[in-house]
């Protein structure tokens, strides 16, 4: 594949251009932090390149040829041109004020419209989400919003909101399969989620809680709550909901509660906040919690 710029080499020409502004190959060596040696064999090798002496060698040093002066001048108009643009660069880097941790579901269907809102007020904080699903990362990033319970472990930590717990699915997957009680949802199809790191309540809890058995309808696995939800969109079976995190879903009618029956939450969504959490982290934690 042909090479974008026809170049010398990158090294020979750096060489070169200390050497033409030192007026020596010594001290461009010192600059460079090589040998006088390195310096010559480089000069030699773009000379032999370009098919044409650079400098002509004196006793008390080096002078440019008149091609050298050509060439030193267009390599100092483009290291220019590169140093302006670094500088630039490090004036204005690109940094990140506040870095949340949380998983798929809640990213998508409450953090992300949280986040757009807070923008409106504060568009100069930048904020930034670590999205996964996977256990053992929660201690990454400034704030993490996880579902769980409490403890008193000497970490700072805020409830966000506690939902209830819904059966949810399409109007047309309650009248093909007749949902009007929770005696009807125990022997319908269901969408069984389980997340290590998030622990879901499961419908074998929601049941047992309402004083039932255990399901004994068709079953559908999955380890994500997003494709979860999308399954029960597309009919495949009802899915458990968090009231206040799938608000949305039931809002555009795309998912409706199918029994009238709710559980409170055993568990909550909280804020963690890292003990070095600056000062604009502070601000957005204060906001979101305030906000929920």
């Amino acid at each position: 594949m042909p090479r974008p710029y026809d170049l010398s080499s990158v090294t020979a020409l750096i060489c070169f251009e200390a050497a033409a502004r030192n007026a020596s190959f010594k001290k461009a060596a010192q600059e460079l932090n090589v040998t006088p040696a390195a310096v010559s064999h480089q000069i030699k090798a773009l000379e032999s390149d370009l098919e044409c002496t650079l400098f002509l060698r004196r006793s008390r040093g080096v002078e440019l040829t008149e091609k050298g002066a050509f060439l030193f001048v267009a390599l100092q108009r483009g290291l220019e041109t590169i140093s302006e643009a670094v500088a630039q660069m490090r004036e204005h880097p690109e940094t990140v004020d506040v870095t949340i941790r949380t998983t798929t579901a809640v990213s998508a269907l409450w953090l992300t419209p949280k986040i757009s809102a807070f923008w409106k007020s504060h568009p100069t904080i930048t904020v930034s989400q670590i999205v996964s699903d996977v256990s053992g990362m929660a201690r990454r990033g400034d704030l993490s919003i996880q579902y769980g319970i409490l403890e008193e472990n000497g970490e700072e930590c805020h409830e966000l909101f506690r939902d209830q717990i819904v059966a949810l699915g399409t109007p047309r997957f309650a009248s093909e399969h007749g949902i009007c009680r929770v005696e009807d949802l125990l022997k319908a199809p269901l969408i069984h989620s389980s997340n290590e790191e998030t622990d879901w309540t499961n419908w074998t809890d929601w049941f047992q809680a309402l004083g039932h058995t255990n399901p004994k309808g068709r079953r559908f696995f999955v380890n994500n709550y997003m494709i979860a939800l999308q399954a029960a969109q597309d009919d495949v079976g009802a899915v458990l909901g968090w009231d206040g995190l799938v608000r949305s879903l039931m809002q555009e009618g795309r998912l409706v509660k199918l029994v009238p029956d709710t559980i409170p939450s055993p568990k909550a969504f909280y804020l963690r906040i890292h003990p070095k959490a600056g000062p604009k982290v502070r601000l957005f934690a204060e906001w979101l919690a305030k906000s929920s």
